[in-house]
């Protein structure tokens, strides 16, 4: 397994390589964000262990910037920015794991072997279907550019669907994960805020599939201006 130490304390960064070659990976160290960012971008890495504070571009920029790529290096941040804002901050930007400095040693080397196991499948922070945009971390949907304001159930149910991108889903199933399992809830509720949400993003984004359920469509930007104009209408 090779390695990627992204930290500018050089201390530091010598132990980690130390101590990691021991455990038998294979490491190389960048001592500040843009050469980090270049080697996570060039180099076949299995995984990267990033610190926040970094001279030139910091760990949250980087990572950003290697999702933005579609670049999905697992990548363990570290920092002595311990606030849970920051650790919050350092996740929904696109890191897979957080640990505080000081860390123990045993710790960082189990959270690294369990981002290993996982592999490197996508893992976008803004989730993305056709002209549609939902970034989970700042509630916030745009629809062919332009921004869509949702309620919270209509954004839960948008979320919903456009993880299961392609996929038919049952209102059985809506109900199960968007509304209160324990709130009785009408079966016909899914189909209002089908509706709700149908006059924001445009009725040609969610399909119904007769007998079976709804379905997220992807509407190419290229179609965006008329889609944009429907999204103003309807809202």
């Amino acid at each position: 397994m090779r390695l990627l130490v992204v930290e500018d304390e050089a201390r530091l960064a010598a132990a980690l390589q130390r101590g990691l070659q021991a455990e038998g990976f294979a490491v190389d160290v960048a001592g500040d964000g843009q050469d980090g960012l270049e080697l996570a971008r060039h180099g076949d890495y299995d995984a990267m262990i990033l610190d926040v504070m970094l001279p030139r571009l910091s760990g949250y920029r980087v990572v950003r910037q290697l999702r933005a790529e579609q670049k999905w290096l697992p990548v363990l941040m570290l920092s002595a920015k311990d606030g849970e804002y920051d650790q919050a901050d350092g996740l929904d930007c696109g890191a897979d794991d957080y640990l505080t400095k000081p860390f123990s040693y045993v710790v960082l080397l189990a959270r690294l072997r369990a981002l290993l196991r996982r592999g490197t499948p996508e893992r976008p922070a803004v989730l993305r279907h056709g002209d549609v945009e939902l970034d989970p971390a700042h509630r916030r949907v745009t629809v062919a550019g332009a921004e869509v304001v949702l309620t919270a159930r209509e954004f839960a149910l948008l979320e919903y669907l456009i993880r299961r991108p392609g996929e038919v889903v049952s209102k059985t199933e809506l109900l199960d994960h968007v509304w209160d399992a324990a709130v009785e809830t009408a079966a016909n509720a899914v189909e209002v805020y089908v509706g709700y949400l149908r006059r924001k993003i445009g009725r040609e984004r969610l399909e119904t599939v007769r007998g079976a359920g709804y379905r997220l469509a992807a509407v190419e930007a290229a179609g965006g201006a008329e889609g944009a104009r429907g999204v103003s209408r309807g809202s």
